[in-house]
């Protein structure tokens, strides 16, 4: 199962709202997994189509709750082989519940639809919660936190978009919008905020995995970032050790290490006994100990030396 079904399983556990959240979310399904249809003599229809049987059941229930009717659910199945079932839920003459529900207004005897989010239905905060909650379950999803983190909404329209995006907001979220053939797509890509929307609208249990997946897949990052540091930094000493004892040996079989003097020649004999050692571990060898810089500046005299002798002896 996905992570957006597993999401929205738990969104349809939620019981106990007031009237008026559970016609905030009816509305918000409504509004982005709905369609109205008109046929002579028979008024509005309306039907809302999902594939997740759990939401079928939950609008289901929600229109026997807040307007004492049963929907007609007509099941589609996909021809495709391991597709999912679409799940129709259909109500016939259902002029008064989308005026109630404030999807479309008859006030002045034609119908006009609202393009933004109806005013009244998201006000109180209980209410704005419900209806995210809703516009998720209607035409939300929810990336895997182990392949990236993004959360979006499908909506049918620019203006609609903008006005769930304002109301997103309200709680210090930013979403962003694009625009996808047909559709306009409301999105956030950080995991802070993602896991502050999973808490408004409720998704409680699903935030803890989200959580611990985000800190396990940190925890990693963390380690491979450490390894790669201690692999450069390795690397790093393996080709300074190696350069320094190549510019020994030259000077060794060209002139001698008394050509270096005391106090460089001890540095050499040292780093020739100890080819694997950093220049700290050489340092706290040395009689009396050297520190990392004044090693590191012994065998740069060192590097120079070589390089002048080079040069003087023609040697590439």
């Amino acid at each position: 199962m996905s992570f957006s079904s597993t999401t929205k399983n738990e969104l349809c556990q939620i019981r106990g709202e007031d009237r008026c959240c559970q016609i905030a979310e009816l509305s918000a399904l409504i509004k982005v997994s709905g369609s109205i249809g008109y046929a002579r003599g028979k008024g509005l229809s309306l039907t809302l189509t999902t594939e997740n049987p759990a939401i079928a059941r939950r609008i289901f229930s929600g229109f026997k709750r807040i307007f004492g009717l049963s929907a007609e659910i007509l099941i589609k199945q996909n021809p495709t082989l391991k597709k999912h079932n679409t799940y129709l839920i259909v109500v016939q003459g259902a002029e008064e519940i989308l005026i109630a529900l404030k999807i479309i207004d008859h006030s002045d005897g034609t119908y006009k639809f609202e393009d933004g989010i109806p005013e009244g239905i998201a006000t109180k905060e209980c209410c704005v919660r419900a209806y995210l909650r809703g516009v998720f379950l209607g035409g939300g999803s929810l990336s895997d936190p182990e392949k990236g983190y993004h959360l979006e909404f499908v909506t049918n329209d620019e203006t609609y978009a903008e006005a769930l995006s304002r109301l997103m907001e309200r709680y210090d979220l930013a979403p962003k919008i694009i625009q996808r053939k047909n559709h306009w797509i409301v999105y956030i890509k950080e995991g802070d905020q993602i896991v502050d929307f999973l808490n408004i609208i409720g998704a409680h249990t699903i935030l803890l995995e989200f959580e611990n997946i985000r800190i396990v897949k940190q925890m990693r990052n963390d380690v491979n970032r450490l390894v790669n540091c201690e692999t450069a930094n390795l690397n790093k000493t393996v080709d300074a050790s190696y350069r320094q004892i190549e510019d020994i040996e030259f000077i060794m079989e060209r002139v001698g290490l008394d050509y270096l003097g005391a106090n460089l020649r001890e540095a050499a004999e040292m780093r020739l006994e100890n080819r694997e050692a950093t220049l700290k571990e050489i340092g706290e060898m040395m009689d009396p100990p050297v520190g990392k810089s004044g090693i590191n500046h012994r065998f740069r005299k060192i590097e120079k030396i070589a390089a002048d002798l080079r040069v003087k002896l023609n040697v590439t």
